[in-house]
């Protein structure tokens, strides 16, 4: 189902589809490719919406940073200094963050109206970013199909091609809330993550030195805990890049019984417990598990390569499973 949702101030129309199958409903949003709502079962048959989202346009336009639900490019996360050098030639962008720049600069993947297409049981959303849009290099025609499976996952596919060498590194940028949003905190959630080591970051979450190991650390997720909050922490999956999704990790809110499973192509996990959600969210409504390529990734050659050149396809792909577990868990 498509239906008008709002207009930008230049005339531009946002749409509104809605996709429906195995019991689970999900809502997306043509600017930003925005997750608007995703409405799942718990452990009794009663349906909650498990995403952060504002009920019109307007809400989107007037709050962009927390990023809710929109997909992220050219490259999420941070890059230090707003610079990168590429097979010899350094390239300056948007520093949107004070000098550095994140989530694809000031006006990303994330504010931009994207073109849909109905496919089965899903949509395909496409653009294109020009030569130099946010300092970026190459002409970048990118397209993110959202698909729900018979099972009622939810299935993210990139691609990308270039015209002109360049780095690229998207993702999805939703904030989970189990219990249902705005029943409070989620930070009761229990996150159990496939990652025995993290980049240690500076003051300004860039990536120092090499990945450390979480062993002793509030970050050893590999047994389910309590996720708290004061997380903003990208993890180094312990599959690595894989060709085929691998599962990752698993949410789990012990009061409905909701679960979420994450599985991945991508290197690496960032997890965001979103202790600065501004009003009308209070902190740590929500959370967000980010498959990406690792924060600076474009200066660390230490790091797995967000390079792509002319005549490759990125491809990545993402996938978040629904489900409920009986009976109550804790966790420490």
């Amino acid at each position: 189902m498509n239906e008008l949702f709002g207009t930008l101030s230049d005339g531009t129309p946002v749409h509104r589809w809605t996709l429906e199958r195995a019991g689970v409903r999900v809502r997306v949003l043509s600017y930003g490719g925005i997750v608007q709502s995703a409405e799942v079962p718990d452990r009794a048959g009663r349906t909650a919406d498990v995403v952060l989202g504002f009920p019109d346009l307007d809400g989107y336009l007037k709050h962009p940073e927390p990023y809710l639900g929109a997909v992220i490019g050219r490259y999420a996360n941070r890059i230090a200094g707003g610079r990168f050098t590429l097979d010899g030639r350094t390239y300056a962008l948007a520093r949107n963050e004070g000098r550095n720049s994140l989530h694809g600069g000031e006006r990303g993947f994330d504010r931009r109206v994207w073109d849909v297409t109905p496919v089965e049981h899903g949509l395909r959303l496409s653009r294109v970013s020009p030569h130099g849009e946010e300092g970026f290099p190459g002409r970048l025609a990118v397209t993110v199909t959202y698909t729900l499976t018979a099972s009622g996952a939810l299935e993210i596919a990139y691609e990308a091609v270039t015209d002109a060498p360049t780095i690229v590194n998207l993702t999805n940028h939703t904030y989970w809330n189990l219990g249902g949003a705005g029943s409070g905190t989620a930070g009761g959630h229990e996150l159990r993550l496939a990652a025995s080591r993290y980049t240690p970051v500076d003051a300004d979450l860039i990536p120092v030195g090499p990945p450390a190991d979480v062993t002793g650390s509030r970050l050893d997720f590999r047994t389910a805990r309590r996720t708290g909050s004061g997380y903003d922490h990208n993890f180094v999956l312990d599959k690595g890049r894989t060709e085929a999704a691998e599962e990752v990790a698993e949410l789990h809110d012990p009061v409905s019984g909701r679960t979420l499973t994450v599985a991945t192509t991508e290197p690496g996990l960032q997890l965001y417990t979103g202790d600065h959600l501004p009003a009308p969210f209070a902190p740590c409504a929500g959370l967000a598990l980010e498959t990406q390529h690792f924060p600076d990734s474009p200066n660390r050659p230490d790091f797995p390569s967000p390079a792509l050149r002319p005549g490759e396809t990125y491809r990545s792909r993402t996938v978040y499973g629904f489900g409920v577990r009986d009976g109550a868990a804790s966790a420490g």
